[in-house]
């Protein structure tokens, strides 16, 4: 029997993403009672377990969808697994980084015709 059967929990955790990058939408945000915090937590579309948001998870989202939560819902976002220092030692957590949109090649120009001058010094 494993420790995350034998204790399991309703928040994700680092292990639950088995090492992989996991792109997820946001379905809602909850405020929830964690331990003596009030937190948020987000839950996303066709995933039963949420994420308890910290301050650097939260601060990733809003620099690409803004300061206000509700704007949040229905966004992608990336979690992945990464070690971080939490009180002197360096543990597993969930990190949160923008889905990357892929990027289309600007189209090449039109060459001049053969024998145009071209105001580029070179």
């Amino acid at each position: 029997m494993r420790v995350s059967e034998a204790f399991p929990s309703n928040y994700l955790r680092a292990a639950d993403l088995q090492g992989r990058d996991v792109t997820v939408i946001i379905e809602k945000i909850t405020s929830e009672d964690i331990g003596d915090d009030h937190k948020p937590v987000l839950y996303f579309a066709g995933k039963d377990k949420g994420l308890v948001l910290n301050k650097t998870n939260a601060n990733n989202i809003a620099l690409q969808y803004g300061d206000d939560m509700d704007d949040w819902i229905g966004k992608l976002v990336t979690m992945f697994p990464t070690q971080v220092d939490f009180q002197g030692k360096s543990v597993e957590a969930i990190r949160i980084r923008m889905r990357k949109t892929p990027t289309r090649k600007p189209p090449i120009p039109d060459l001049p015709p053969e024998g145009a001058e071209d105001d580029i010094p070179f």
